[in-house]
Parts: structure tokens; sequence; C-alpha cells
């Protein structure tokens, strides 16, 4: 039986601003309305153990524990999902998660962002490599080349093994375009995937070998881990310790028993928005369109555009994705430094970096629709059966509306129910709660109002996610 495992962590900078900081590419909805995440869980199904749920491992953050849940849920799988405090590259990752089973337990590590649409070519190519990963090797998947990618690194095949595998000559960093074109004409070459198969034994033997002080923090912090259903925390401060490298740093590139397995289907990692474009159809002109866009007279451009119109006139090798709060229009040629632009906001301390206008939460999510001196109005939508933690607020008082639904109000001593265009006024340091008690989703519109407006003015005494400030320090903040 092989154990997937699915790496959750990556900021995925390059796809800014559709993916940010506080939600990155892998739980954005991009593909036919699926997260990449959702994806990779289905696409893994069939190597997992369990019925009626197959058993995925995920590790990551603490940060986006829920946003992994919700892709397990959609996707129909079960399983621990380990949450690093703080993040480590996947060298750390991938070591929490040998930790946690049996030594003689085959692992597959996949990214979260893939896109590989052939789900039975990818489980034919992991059971394939299986026999080898028993017998001690790492299995790495290379992508055989369709063009010469300088956003990739290779894989130069070695010796014919003769099982369909080859040994490892070297692995190749991200090449510029000449060696790129170099590289493929060569004939020898794969992309590397970042997918490997392994036993656990095998992979805590290398780090042991090649990384042992990664290996030593993150074996710390699982002995002291604790468990809260699903969620499997390791112990936070010998994890922090650990110091950040990625696999192929600390390990592949470093091991004697590494075996490539060539993979001829169709592979992508989505990891810029050249990638993202040539998931969709052209049209005469090379022009590639995914919501609301019109081109007229353009040439080779992608608009993303899933809210308002975006009309194209006349562009030519263009990129232009569209957000209600950012709108990106760049050189197809410049897709590799978006990365860049995330970082001069960050910079400028711009709050686009890090958030969306609107901010996925547990219960639902709300959108800022508009802010200004001393007032914040919110659209928010709670799930069926979903509830805001129970809270106060210092700073602000709050009118709620609801447009949709119903919705039962706690505010001090009292409860009770509103219904559409029914409203309630939440005083400035009340305690309060709104759920969704029916069976369709409740929409109401917040109405904040106060010196202080942002989030961290909230003190929680009762969640059902699991973020409720402890007792002193909800007295300190007040």
């Amino acid at each position: 039986m092989i154990q997937p495992v699915i790496l959750c962590g990556g900021s995925g900078t390059r796809l800014w601003p559709l993916s940010r900081k506080s939600f990155p590419k892998q739980f954005v909805p991009l593909i036919g309305g699926h997260s990449l995440l959702e994806l990779t869980l289905e696409r893994v199904k069939p190597l997992g153990a369990g019925t009626p749920k197959p058993e995925v491992l995920c590790v990551g953050s603490e940060e986006h524990r829920f946003f992994i849940r919700e892709a397990a849920e959609a996707a129909g799988t079960a399983g621990t999902i380990i949450l690093e405090p703080v993040a480590r590259n996947t060298a750390a990752a991938m070591a929490l998660a040998a930790l946690h089973v049996a030594p003689e337990q085959k692992l597959l590590f996949a990214p979260a962002d893939h896109h590989i649409p052939d789900v039975d070519a990818f489980v034919s190519m992991v059971r394939h490599g299986a026999a080898t990963a028993e017998q001690g090797a790492i299995v790495v998947f290379g992508v055989a080349p369709s063009f010469p990618s300088t956003a990739y690194g290779y894989i130069e095949k070695g010796v014919d093994r003769g099982d369909g595998a080859f040994a490892v000559a070297r692995f190749i960093e991200k090449p510029n375009a000449a060696k790129a074109q170099e590289l493929l004409f060569s004939g020898r070459v794969l992309w590397n995937a970042g997918i490997f198969l392994c036993t656990a034994g095998a992979l805590l033997q290398a780090l042991e070998q090649h990384a042992p002080d990664i290996l030593a923090a993150a074996r710390n912090a699982m002995a002291n881990s604790t468990r809260d259903g699903d969620f499997l925390r390791p112990e936070a401060q010998a994890f922090a310790a650990c110091r950040g490298e990625s696999i192929d740093y600390a390990v592949i590139e470093r091991h004697d028993n590494v075996v490539v397995f060539p993979f001829d289907g169709s592979w992508s990692d989505v990891g810029s928005w050249n990638s993202v474009a040539e998931l969709s159809a052209p049209d005469a002109a090379g022009n590639r369109v995914a919501g609301n866009g019109t081109v007229l007279g353009a040439e080779s451009t992608y608009i993303h555009a899933p809210t308002r119109r975006v009309v194209a006139l006349g562009t030519r090798d263009l990129l232009i994705i569209d957000t209600p709060d950012a709108l990106l229009v760049a050189a197809r040629a410049a897709a590799e430094q978006v990365k860049a632009v995330v970082g001069a906001l960050e910079a400028e301390q711009r709050p686009e970096a890090l958030d969306h206008r609107k901010v996925a939460r547990p219960w639902g999510w709300y959108d800022s629709i508009e802010a200004g001196d001393r007032f914040h109005v919110k659209r928010i939508h709670i799930k069926p059966g979903a509830a805001l933690s129970l809270q106060m607020h210092h700073h602000r008082a709050e009118h709620w509306v609801v447009v949709r639904g119903t919705a039962e109000v706690t505010c001090g001593a009292e409860t009770f129910l509103l219904s559409e265009n029914q409203s309630t006024y939440i005083p400035l340091g009340e305690l309060h709660r709104v759920r969704n008690p029916g069976k369709t989703d409740l929409e109401m519109i917040e109405v904040q109002s106060g010196s202080y407006l942002q989030e961290d003015d909230i003190v929680r005494f009762d969640d059902s996610y699991g973020r409720v400030v402890p007792l002193d320090a909800a007295k300190k903040a007040a």
C-alpha cells in the first residue's frame, strides 16, 4: 500500500493577484471551479487505503488548516493533517510525515499545486515505481520536456535500468534559454516534477546521512506533538529551531540511491500566469480568455476576469489578471517576475500582498465592500449550520442587516432570530455571536463604526474552530 502525502505549503506569489499569502494558489478555485489541492487529492485517491474515504496525509500550515480540510472533504478523502507551526521548506515537512508512519510504509510525496489531468497515467506511473522504492531507493518522477523551459529544474538520465527507470546522472538547476535548448536537444533530460516515492525508513536514513539537524528538529517536534481531531500539531519551539531547506538540496541531489521514472503525460506546476493560460484553448490569434474577457484585434493575450468585463483592444503578448482589489497587466515575457511585485507591495506594507478583499473563513467568507474614516462595510456569507465565534470588540460597534436566509443572533444575554430585511445593533463591548440555523446560506451586510476597525480587535470566548483567545490574553487586550 502506498500512503499519499500532499505537501500543502507554498505561497504561490507568482500567481498574484489571484493568489495571496493568506490564500495561496493551491486553495484557489482555478480549474473548473476546483482548487489544485482538491484535484491533487482526487488524483491520489486510488493509491490511498480505506473506504469509503481513502486516507491521504497532508502537511500544511496552521493558518491554512481549514482550507486543507475543506478540500479533503470536497475530494472525498480522509486522514491526518500535520500542521507546521512555521514554514521550513520541504525537507522538514517530509521528515514530519515519515516520522508519523511505520518505517516500512511507502510514501508518495506530491505537491498540492500541480495539474496532471491524466489520473490513470499518473497512478500507473506511481505503482510502477513501487517495487524500486521497496528496495530502498528514493524514486523521483521526471516529465518528458515539451519545450526548452527556463522555469523548471532538469534531471539528466544515467544508466537505463531496464525496468522503465534510469539512474540519475545529475540534477540541473533552472537553466537560461540557450542551456535549456541544449538540454532539450540532448534527449537525455526530464523536467524535475518534485514528486517522490520511497519508504519512510529510506527517507529517514537519507536525512540522517545528509541533514541530521533537520531530522533531529523534526523528531523532537513530533515527540511532543498534540492532536486535535484530524489536526496533528508538532511542538512549535522544537520545529522552529529547524533550518529551512528543500528536500532536493538537503538530500536528493546528494544521495547515491536515487532513481528516476519518466512520465509522458501532461503535467504543469501551474507556476506562472503563462502556465495558467496554457490550460485553456487559444483562439485563432493565440488569445485565451477565462471569465468575462473580450479581445478585439488582440494577439497572444490572456485575460483572467472572474467578475467584471475586461476588454483587450489591439494588445499583443499580454497577461491581464483582474480581481476586485488589484489588476495586473504584464508582458508575457515578464511572467516569472510577478513574485517581485509581491515583494514590492510587502515593502510598501500594502494589504493586497497578503489578503484578498474577499477573505475565506472556516464558517464561510466576508467581502470588504467599502471602508473609510471610522466605518467599514462588509458582506458576510455563513454556511448552513456554521457560526462565528462568541466574541466582543473594544473599539467598534456593529449593525447587521440580513439580506438572505435566517440568522440566530446572540447579543449579551439575549438570543433571537432575524429573517430577511431585519436588522440589529451590537453595541461596543457587548458579547455577541451569529449562527446560521438554516439549511440555506445566510448573507448579511455588516456596518462597523468606531475608532479602530482592524481584524485584531476581536476577543473570542468560544469558537468551533479552535481560535479562542485565552482569558488572560483577553484581559490584557482590554
